[in-house]
């Protein structure tokens, strides 16, 4: 027997299909082996050692794996390609039994196998090239791991004496917070400034053309340059009278060419902007569709290639479909000679991993439309859009210009138009056309009217999930699968929340948190340090570091520091004075920050435990209802939320106490316990 274990129930079934013979596909249900929750698990004094335990989910189906090995004549370890696959792999010949079959001469052989699609054909060369565990990633792995364990746990208490208790912190998060923090400050110390427009509505025969005023005597006016009614007023009294005379047409051709294939956090983006789907839920959806989904008399197969990836290549294979498809279908103007190429990003972009595309480019969406629920097919036909739409041919424009002066004055109209849609044909971008009536130079065009208009600049954007994602990717913050855990566990945390609009704004205990770290721990959420640690932890995967060695650089200048700051910092800083006394034992009412907010309490507690509410709240900062997460409970259906309890957050049935069904955080997000 040949025995092959993944990470997932759903992978197991679909790769089942493929394998014949003595094959037998389980499931390892994710990790089997992690850090203890109770205590910190790391032996700092015994250079960084992990203390590993079984979690109590995976003991049941563990123990069934362990029975099945010394029937397998070879254990073939087919987890995902990235490090946290590669650390499974590594944790599943820790903890399945091996050491027992080795001293009794009974040790399978063991396999390493990568794919990066879950199809017949990758699954069948994956087989016939197996490899040795990469214990450079595994280390990558660890050390991620140790990092954020030994922030999380040696920070988050510090948090709970100095400001509140079930307050938390973490390596990467944080710095997250800070950006949506110093964006918000931006907002408020914002001055707008005024400016007014100019535009003219023109007239040639019964043809409305509309110009907007772009220069006087020569020089350019930028947006800013007229700056009141007064400005604005005059050079309207000036041109009322005006003659308007065409002084320059030109039309120019112009092509837009095609965005590259997706990467994690470009769909991340696109689907947020396009779909309104969050990170996290894009993620369970991609997850879905790579896994495997069953097409009626077909069975199950994989839908997409892997979705952790930072690489915009694509196999030769996938490209050669790709053509004959949009020949066939689309015609021959629609394709291209030579496939195009896409130049990575990404410093740690891997080329031999692919770009997120459809594992079978003729598979339309709108062939497996009844086999998908609606999510997923909006996810599917975005991918497989993007993916033909980065080998087919540019889009081609005609813009025309035309500049009207009247006497001291340039104005400038501008009209659009698509000659051929090319790419635009499968991947809609918003192409906005306007067409000039037909002018020539020298023509004289009559006043309709004159307008003027007040405008005042806007402050900076706030970050919504797309632009957040974007900003922590071009600096170096966080990898492919790290974003939407990220995302994710600073609203769980309740550092930060979306407005209406989806934007994400601090909280009031947000701002707090920030504020310490940034004042007693920079280098904790400086985006500099965080890149350069994301750096070392790509050299460690590449086996140029040791991953002790940076775990000690880091460790010890910061346990230094966090010990020097448990003497400095007060938790009387986090406390604001009132005049008001105590209408129960009359010592001064302070402002005190719990976990949810601020709010009055008396100086004299514990002895007096009086508290009230801000002036304007109407009740003491209590906890929010919970979030309710895009996830259904698999014994009732119903929707997860996240709840916290004594431990921390966790996930529950939305149905309780009917339905008692509780789990925890995504592995990713709980990691740092912020």
């Amino acid at each position: 027997m040949k025995l092959i274990i993944v990470e997932s129930p759903t992978k197991a079934k679909t790769i089942t299909r493929f394998v014949s013979g003595d094959f037998v596909v389980k499931s390892s249900y994710g990790h089997v082996r992690d850090l203890p929750k109770a205590e910190i698990g790391i032996d700092v004094e015994n250079n960084f050692e992990p203390k590993y335990v079984i979690p109590p989910r995976v003991r049941k189906n563990l123990a069934e794996l362990k029975k099945l090995l010394p029937k397998a004549e070879t254990l073939i370890l087919a987890t995902d390609e990235d490090r946290e696959g590669e650390a499974i792999a590594w944790h599943l010949t820790q903890a399945i039994g091996l050491e027992k079959l080795k001293k009794a001469g009974k040790e399978p052989r063991i396999e390493r196998i990568v794919f990066h699609e879950i199809t017949k054909t990758a699954i069948e060369k994956a087989l016939a090239t197996p490899r040795e565990i990469n214990f450079d990633m595994v280390d990558a792995q660890q050390a991620r791991r140790v990092l954020d364990r030994l922030v999380g746990y040696k920070l988050s208490p510090f948090l709970w004496k100095k400001i509140s208790r079930g307050l938390s912190a973490g390596r990467v998060q944080s710095v997250a917070v800070r950006l949506i923090v110093e964006r918000e400050r931006e907002i408020q110390a914002f001055k707008p400034e005024e400016y007014w427009s100019v535009v003219a509505q023109l007239l040639k025969d019964k043809d409305s053309i509309q110009a907007h005023l772009v220069a006087h005597k020569s020089e350019s006016l930028d947006r800013l340059s007229i700056k009141n009614e007064a400005d604005a007023q005059k050079i309207r009294a000036e041109l009322e009278d005006a003659d308007y005379r065409v002084t320059r047409v030109e039309a120019r051709q112009t092509k837009k060419s095609p965005a590259p294939p997706f990467i994690t956090s470009t769909l991340q983006r696109a689907a947020a902007g396009r779909l309104h789907f969050s990170a996290k839920q894009t993620m369970v959806l991609a997850q879905q569709l790579y896994e495997g989904i069953k097409l009626g008399k077909k069975g199950a197969t994989g839908l997409i290639t892997y979705m952790r990836t930072d690489s915009t290549n694509l196999s030769a294979e996938a490209l050669s479909v790709a053509h004959d498809f949009i020949k066939k279908n689309y015609g021959p103007e629609y394709g291209l000679k030579t496939s195009r190429v896409f130049k990575k990003k990404a410093k740690s972009a891997q080329e031999a991993h692919e770009a997120i595309r459809p594992t079978d480019p003729t598979l339309t969406p709108q062939d497996i439309e009844k086999y998908l629920d609606a999510k997923q097919f909006k996810l599917y036909n975005l991918i497989w859009g993007r993916f033909l739409a980065s080998q087919m041919a540019e889009a081609q424009l005609e813009s025309v210009s035309a500049d009207i002066t009247a006497k001291d004055y340039t104005f400038r109209a501008t009209g659009q138009t698509l000659k051929f849609d090319g790419f635009l044909k499968v991947y809609p971008l918003n192409i906005t056309e306007s067409i000039l009536p037909p002018i020539k130079e020298g023509e004289t065009l009559l006043l309709k009217e004159l307008q003027t208009e007040q405008h005042f600049t806007n402050p900076p954007a706030r970050y919504n999930e797309a632009s957040l994602i974007k900003i922590l990717e071009k600096n170096g913050i966080g990898r492919p699968s790290t974003y939407a855990p990220i995302i994710s566990t600073i609203q769980e945390r309740n550092y930060v929340q979306k407005n209406p609009n989806r934007y994400f704004e601090p909280t009031e205990i947000g701002l707090v948190v920030n504020d310490l770290l940034v004042t007693h721990f920079p280098e904790i959420v400086d985006m500099d340090f965080t890149s350069k640690m994301e750096g070392q932890l790509d050299d460690i995967a590449l086996g140029k570091n040791d991953w002790r060695k940076i775990i000690k650089d880091f460790y010890e200048p910061f346990d230094k520091n966090l010990q020097n700051k448990y003497k400095e910092v007060s938790k009387e800083a986090m406390i604001e004075e009132t005049d008001e006394d105590c209408d129960k034992c009359g010592k001064k009412m302070i402002i005190r920050m719990g976990r949810f907010g601020k709010f009055r309490a008396c100086s004299g507690f514990p002895e007096c435990k009086n508290a009230k509410p801000l002036e304007g709240q109407e009740g003491l900062p209590q906890k929010e209802p919970p979030k309710e997460l895009d996830e259904e409970c698999e014994k009732c259906g119903k929707k997860m939320v996240v709840r916290t309890g004594r431990r921390g957050a966790f996930k529950a049935c939305s149905g309780f106490p009917k339905c008692r069904n509780t789990k925890p955080l995504d592995k990713e997000a709980s990691e740092e316990r912020a």
